[in-house]
């Protein structure tokens, strides 16, 4: 079938297996009634479900929103959150101040890039594995491409929600999942080549939700929302202060070596 032939068959509608919307009737979220069937479903239980169209266990659910409160931190010197700061530091809205926070957060090497390719090397690697290559070479030739997302971490060798997530795991016996023990042994290598190379809340994060069924693409889009409820804190304190007070930086603390002062050269426009 040809483009346009294909563009004729979607002219003029809409082919959805997510939903519609009937005004005056009824909506339908992945073929179920969201007023009826789904009325009493947590928001987090229907944002999973929109995402992979199953449901989770109840100790899944509640370690699945534990991912996010425990990375939830209302500090506005980390990357996203500033961003959201200086939204209500500057006066913009919330809503743009936290929707360019969250959009930043996908940095590649510390956000939700890094989180993605941390399940795509623990789901790669149970695949080697299975095929019999050992876990150590599968670490060896990850590093000789650059490194694996999900340890270390550049400012502090150890990550304080790693306990507080494996207490958890251990409390709805979730904690013997293949991916979440293939971390911690991937974790035992990297370390014998590195100290400070220890597993981070990304790679343990991705390892559970691996563990719990999700796809890379899955996983990344329940990531979205990780950070968000550390961020509106960030923009109403900011708000809240005289504008511009969000980390100034006085000119003495500016460093220049370019050209020294020099008069201006140009001609000057005629009337």
């Amino acid at each position: 079938m040809n483009g346009p032939q294909l563009l004729e068959q979607y002219a003029g509608r809409l082919v959805t297996r997510a939903g519609a919307c009937f005004l005056g009737e009824r909506a339908v979220f992945r073929g179920l009634d969201l007023h009826a069937a789904l009325k009493d479903m947590d928001w987090l239980e229907l944002y999973l479900f929109g995402i992979t169209g199953r449901r989770f266990t109840p100790q899944q659910m509640a370690v699945l929103q534990a991912t996010w409160v425990y990375t939830s931190y209302p500090d506005a010197r980390i990357w996203n959150n500033r961003v959201a700061a200086l939204a209500g530091s500057a006066r913009s809205t919330a809503s743009l101040g936290i929707a360019a926070a969250l959009a930043v957060s996908d940095a590649r090497i510390y956000g939700g890039g890094s989180s993605l390719r941390a399940i795509e090397f623990l789901l790669e690697a149970r695949l080697g594995m299975e095929r019999g290559k050992p876990l150590a070479g599968l670490v060896a030739a990850a590093l000789h491409g650059g490194y694996i997302y999900g340890f270390g971490r550049p400012l502090s060798a150890a990550d304080e929600r790693i306990e507080p997530m494996m207490a958890l795991l251990r409390e709805h016996n979730l904690d013997r999942g293949i991916h979440v023990e293939l971390a911690f042994e991937v974790e035992k290598i990297l370390v014998g080549r590195n100290p400070a190379l220890r597993i981070n809340y990304g790679a343990l994060v991705a390892a559970v939700a691996a563990d719990f069924g999700f796809s890379p693409l899955e996983y990344y889009l329940f990531r979205i929302p990780a950070f968000l409820a550390g961020m509106p804190p960030c923009y109403l304190e900011a708000a809240d202060k005289p504008a511009g007070l969000l980390f100034p930086l006085p000119c003495r603390v500016m460093l220049y070596e370019g050209a020294v002062r020099r008069p201006w050269q140009g001609t000057t426009p005629k009337t």
